[in-house]
Order: C-alpha cells, then sequence, then structure tokens
C-alpha cells in the first residue's frame, strides 16, 4: 500500500457499498461535500479520545445509545429531545448510583447508513434492492425509491448537522442543568415501576446541591453542573461521505473525520486486508470495531496492531456483539490475550445485534432478558479476569415504542404491533433504558 492518505481506501477490496448508476452525480456530491462546514470540530474529538482513556484505565464508563438507523421522515426536535433526555437520565442513574464517571456518546446526527445481509429482498413475491439506510436509498417500497442516490447524502449531511445544532443547544442551554432533574421525567416515568427509585435518585441529587450551593458551590461558578458535554458517534460506512467530510487538523497537522467525534467499523467489514480498516487507519478519532463471537484472539492483535499501533489509551474500543448464548464461551479468551499482551482498549457491551429473534407474531424483536443476560455476563467475565467492563452500547429511543419484548412493563410478542415504527432492527424504548441504567449501575457499584 502506499502511504495513507484519505482516499487510499479506494485501492482496496470494499464491502456493504451502494452501486450508484450515475457516477458523475456521485463525484459532484462528494466534491459539494468536501467544501462544507465540518460537522464536529477535532479539539471536541480530543476531548472525548482523552475521557475514553481514562474509560480504558478503569476510571470511566462509556455510554453509547442511541436510533438502530436514523430517519429523514422521524427527523423533528422532539425525537431528538426525548433521545437527548433518556441518554442524560441514564447517564445520572449510573453515575450516582454506579458511582463511576459517564462518558456520553450518542448514535445521533449521521446513523444513517446500514449493513445488510443481502443486496436484494423479496416482499409479497416482488424483488427490491435493499434498504440500506436514508443516506443510500428510501425506505419506501419501489423500485425507484430504493435505487441508491448519491444526492442523499446531502440531505443527510444538512439534517446531521441541524440535529447537532440542537444537542449542543440541549447540552450548554440548561436543559442539562442538575437542578432540572426531575424536570427531565417524560410522562412515561409518571408509570414506570421504577418511579420511585428514579425520584429518589433526583432527590439525593437536589439535596447535594442545596448543601453545595450553601458552601458557594452552583451552576453560576461551575458549569458542569448547569451543562453537559454529549458526543456523536455513528457506523461509518458509507466511505464516500466518510471521505468528502476528513480533514487536516490545522493545529495539529493530523487527518480526523469531521462527521462524528467516535466512528466504529461494523462486524461485517472488519477484515484487515480491506477498505474500511485501511480508512480508519489514518484518522485521529477515537474508533470503535464491532466483535462478534467468531473473533479469533490473533486476528484481534492483529487489528490492535493495524488501528492503534502505539497502544494509546482512548484509541480504540472494542464493541462484543455475541448473544446471551455465546458470549461466555467466546469473550474471556479475548479478554486473557489483549489483557495478557498489555493493549489498552476500551471493552463495550453491544447486547442487542447478537440477541435479534423473530417473535411469534412476525415481527423483529429482542428480548429484555436476554439483552440483561449478556450484559450481566459480560460484566461477570470482565470480574474474573480483573479487567475493566468499559461502558454499554445501545439501540434505543427516547419514546414509548413497543419493539423489544420484556422489562417491568412485560412487553409481549403480541405487543409489538401496538408500536413498532423501527425502520431496520427493533430498539429499546424509554421505560426499558431507563430500568436497565438502575441494573447496570448495580454492577457498577458492585466493582468498586
Amino acid at each position: 500500500m502506499s502511504q495513507w492518505h484519505p482516499s487510499s481506501w479506494r485501492e482496496l477490496p470494499i464491502l456493504q457499498q451502494p452501486t450508484y448508476k450515475d457516477q458523475q452525480s456521485l463525484k459532484d456530491v462528494e466534491q459539494k461535500l468536501s467544501t462544507y462546514p465540518p460537522l464536529v470540530f477535532a479539539e471536541e474529538t480530543r476531548a472525548l479520545y482523552s475521557e475514553l482513556g481514562e474509560v480504558s484505565q478503569g476510571r470511566g464508563f462509556l455510554l453509547q445509545g442511541g436510533d438502530c438507523a436514523e430517519s429523514f421522515a422521524e427527523f423533528n426536535a422532539p425525537k431528538i429531545r426525548d433521545t437527548f433526555k433518556v441518554i442524560l437520565q441514564m447517564a445520572v442513574v449510573l453515575t450516582f448510583s454506579g458511582r463511576c464517571p459517564v462518558t456520553k456518546v450518542a448514535r445521533m446526527a449521521g446513523q444513517y447508513a446500514k449493513p445488510r445481509s443481502a443486496d436484494f429482498e423479496t416482499i409479497n413475491g416482488v424483488e427490491y434492492p435493499s434498504y440500506r439506510g436514508d443516506i443510500i436509498n428510501s425506505f419506501e417500497l419501489s423500485q425507484e425509491a430504493r435505487e441508491p442516490d448519491p444526492t442523499r447524502m446531502l440531505d443527510a449531511y444538512y439534517r446531521s448537522s441541524s440535529t447537532l445544532n440542537l444537542l449542543r443547544a440541549f447540552a450548554q442551554g440548561g436543559l442539562a442543568d442538575l437542578n432540572q432533574v426531575n424536570r427531565w421525567n417524560m410522562t412515561f416515568v409518571e408509570n414506570n415501576p421504577l418511579k420511585e427509585r428514579y425520584q429518589d435518585v433526583a432527590y439525593r441529587i437536589q439535596d447535594a446541591l442545596a448543601f453545595m450551593d450553601i458552601v458557594g458551590i452552583n451552576a453560576k461558578n461551575h458549569p458542569p453542573l448547569h451543562e453537559t458535554t454529549l458526543f456523536t458517534s455513528h457506523e461509518a460506512l458509507l466511505l464516500n461521505y466518510e471521505q468528502a467530510l476528513t480533514r487536516v487538523d490545522t493545529l495539529t497537522g493530523k487527518w480526523y473525520n469531521c462527521s462524528a467525534h467516535m466512528l466504529w467499523i461494523g462486524e461485517r467489514t472488519r477484515q484487515l486486508d480491506h477498505a474500511h480498516v485501511e480508512f480508519f487507519k489514518g484518522i485521529h478519532n477515537p474508533i470503535g470495531v464491532k466483535v462478534g463471537p467468531t473473533m479469533d484472539e490473533d486476528e484481534l492483535i492483529r487489528l490492535i496492531d493495524a488501528l492503534n499501533p502505539d497502544n494509546d489509551p482512548g484509541r480504540l474500543t472494542f464493541i462484543t456483539r455475541m448473544g446471551v448464548n455465546n458470549l461466555e464461551k467466546n469473550l474471556p479468551r479475548l479478554l486473557k490475550r489483549v489483557k495478557d499482551e498489555g493493549r489498552h482498549v476500551v471493552w463495550s457491551s453491544d447486547p442487542m445485534h447478537g440477541n435479534t429473534k423473530k417473535a411469534s407474531s412476525g415481527y423483529k424483536t429482542r428480548n429484555f432478558d436476554d439483552i440483561l443476560g449478556e450484559i450481566q455476563q459480560f460484566f461477570a467475565a470482565h470480574r474474573a479476569e480483573g479487567t475493566h467492563a468499559g461502558g454499554i452500547h445501545l439501540e434505543m429511543t427516547g419514546q414509548h415504542v413497543t419493539e423489544c419484548t420484556g422489562g417491568a412493563y412485560k412487553i409481549s410478542d403480541e405487543d409489538l404491533a401496538e408500536c413498532y415504527q423501527t425502520q431496520c432492527d427493533p430498539r429499546l424504548n424509554a421505560d426499558q433504558v431507563l430500568e436497565l441504567a438502575f441494573l447496570v449501575a448495580d454492577h457498577l457499584k458492585s466493582g468498586l
């Protein structure tokens, strides 16, 4: 391979990419995007890198969550606000009840592309190109709508920019003020079986803030009480888009991808000699790699060598997605090998993708107990190996959808049709993620 450049990935094999019929339109879009302002800035990205470095050393916890795939049709302020609020609620529970600093990273403002198991799907006897996310084609069921359209990258950029603008306003404009912790409650909290436990946390925070105010520490002189930091992330699947938003930082001379603070490579595209790994080698963002049950220990070390040759804490996060029936026999061997070689990584659990199944009602779903079971096994494996369980990675929403069964409300297979809205994979709803946060906090607390 020649020296790394944002376009050097084009010299290698690549998977999970659309075939654009209009190549001139594709070039025009790439050129236009390359002149647009960055969505995030290198200094912000370095701040996340630093926080993840702390997590890798056992001094923090990564909370990463958001939609399976963002939708152009559901792009609106209330939806963004609700996801922001539920991430805040989870972080408060994890920080206060789990007694652990939490780094908040949203799967938002760019999670518009999705890998698929096949290029085509048959629906009602008709074959259509597979839906690959709104940045590529439309969910609408017609041959024309399913045709990959490069101009959709521009639509994704505009929506990502607007989402980031709103998230920054929420984070810095007072919505995240800890004095408002009770007002973060949405209507679901009123009927949630965990209502009393959440309100107890909120009241204890308010008591602590009242004491701090008496001794002169308040939001006026201590901004972290009034505002928060929320980073963004997505799977960097569509490299035409990612290359166009990769820029040189004028302060350091290093390349940064400016479409998000953190990017990850999926389970289907992490081949060492392929384009995605090549692209990730040269950007200086913190990066993630999805790790399934078939991952070989030697391959894992080769990935570390390729993506984090300097063994820099905060650079690399392994997001394990093994399934409740596979984690116990596969994760420990990987933890041991990485620990024995002294490699610095963040270990995060994605308990969603390995636990997807088809319900009796025909809907694709995930069961809350399976999700929780994988997280519990994740913590147990780390305790046994003496390593740090560094985070969770969830497909979730701040709305009251019915896509995953189980949880405190005991959503059944028959309930799924009530509010099944996902365009891709099933998401935990706001009630389920709050419940999960308390259970994860218990594990964090017991590990102190």
